[in-house]
């Protein structure tokens, strides 16, 4: 939970630039989505720089 909290706090700190993050790397905006501890999870998320706001939508953990 940590983890994710921490996460979502540096994602909101890049501001508009957070629809460059992450995966996919093509094309910017829409869900995006993240890979966590150490690649045994992600977190999907979507930036929204109209709102200025970062909405987390799914965490993924493959314990």
């Amino acid at each position: 939970m940590a983890e994710v909290e921490r996460l979502a706090a540096e994602l909101a700190a890049l501001g508009r630039d957070a629809i460059k993050v992450g995966r996919p790397l093509d094309r910017e905006g829409g869900l995006r989505e993240f890979d966590i501890l150490a690649g045994r999870g992600f977190i999907s998320f979507l930036a929204v720089p109209r709102h200025e706001c970062v909405y987390v939508c799914n965490v993924t953990w493959y314990g």
